[in-house]
């Protein structure tokens, strides 16, 4: 059934799924997804309300876990029941012996990691407001990115799917190329979250595989598209991606097919909201796992809609299919 945005009548059709909680589909098959990008230290204070300018709060609680966006996805796809292999950069520090420990417990391969002799770990300071369930960031990284020689050394054999964080771009674009040529075939994903110098070399992918490019509301909004079917219909004009998703947070996700056809899910938020960090890097992970089940582009917002949501209502992303309804 085809309808408009309800808050944003446009003059191209969306799909409307329907708003009730979704089960998550899992225990199918197991595939093995690549990921290349960060792992970090999260340091959260959980605050009653956020503090204002020049404030002294007191935090109710503190947690420190592994964070990092392509760490998180992996971990969500971990839990969905495939197998992760993280690319990336690590120090030789105290914190990335947490990260190294936190990844290989849920049986995450790190033997492509690049350790960095001296380096610090990154780590993001996290205020989270019991209020609104909204979190504020601040995030310190003194760790070289990886380059397209560490990822040269990655051995490409057995990876059913490739995730890139959209992180320097030079260098991704290159490893990129090197999976198209070595591995036929293979499907590629790019997580496009922030504006960085060059980025757009990330947006003409091979076009001979399913390719996807997962972009975020905060990139839409800084190039001054606030309309998220506009925004698609412009971005797919510099991309040859087969599937565009656009999580819009409280307000739904939009997806744009290689053919043209746009959709639109509404969110599936929690009774209560607690706890939003890395419930975009769960939309991800749950975006990746349908794609390898080969779902169409409304089972896929579906999907990622209902895990992203049910992230928000928990502390942490860990144990997200323990209450869910699941469909085998």
């Amino acid at each position: 059934m085809s309808a408009s945005h309800p808050n944003n009548p446009s003059q191209h059709a969306t799909e409307r799924l329907r708003p009730e909680v979704s089960p998550i589909r899992t225990g199918r098959h197991s595939r093995c997804v690549l990921g290349v990008g960060i792992a970090a230290l999260d340091i959260i204070n959980q605050v009653d309300r956020y503090p204002a300018e020049d404030d002294e709060v007191r935090a109710s609680a503190q947690h420190i876990r592994r964070g990092g966006n392509c760490a998180n996805t992996l971990a969500t796809l971990s839990e969905l029941g495939h197998r992760g292999r993280w690319v990336g950069t690590l120090a030789d520090d105290g914190a990335a012996d947490l990260i190294r420990d936190d990844l290989n417990g849920r049986g995450i391969g790190l033997d492509d990691v690049s350790i960095i002799r001296g380096g610090a770990t990154p780590t993001s300071y996290i205020t989270l407001s019991q209020a609104t369930g909204s979190r504020t960031i601040v995030h310190y990284r003194d760790l070289p990115e990886l380059s397209a020689a560490d990822f040269a050394r990655v051995d490409l054999n057995g990876v059913d799917w490739a995730h890139f964080e959209g992180r320097n771009p030079v260098e991704v674009e290159q490893m990129i190329a090197r999976v198209t040529t070595e591995r036929p075939g293979v499907p590629i994903s790019v997580e496009i979250e922030k504006p960085r110098p060059e980025i757009e070399r990330l947006f003409q992918l091979p076009d001979d595989r399913q390719t996807l490019l997962i972009i975020s509301r905060a990139f839409a909004e800084r190039h001054g598209r606030i309309e998220p079917e506009s925004f698609l219909e412009r971005f797919a004009a510099q991309s040859r991606a087969r599937l565009l998703l656009l999580p819009w947070g409280a307000d739904g996700a939009y997806a744009r097919s290689g053919d043209g056809e746009l959709f639109f899910a509404p969110a599936q938020p929690p009774d209560r909201i607690l706890d939003t960090i890395a419930a975009g890097d769960v939309f991800n992970a749950a975006a990746l796992d349908a794609l390898l089940h080969n779902a169409g582009p409304a089972a896929v917002l579906e999907q990622a809609n209902a895990l992203a949501g049910r992230s928000c209502g928990q502390h942490g992303i860990d144990g997200l299919l323990s209450n869910a309804p699941v469909v085998a």
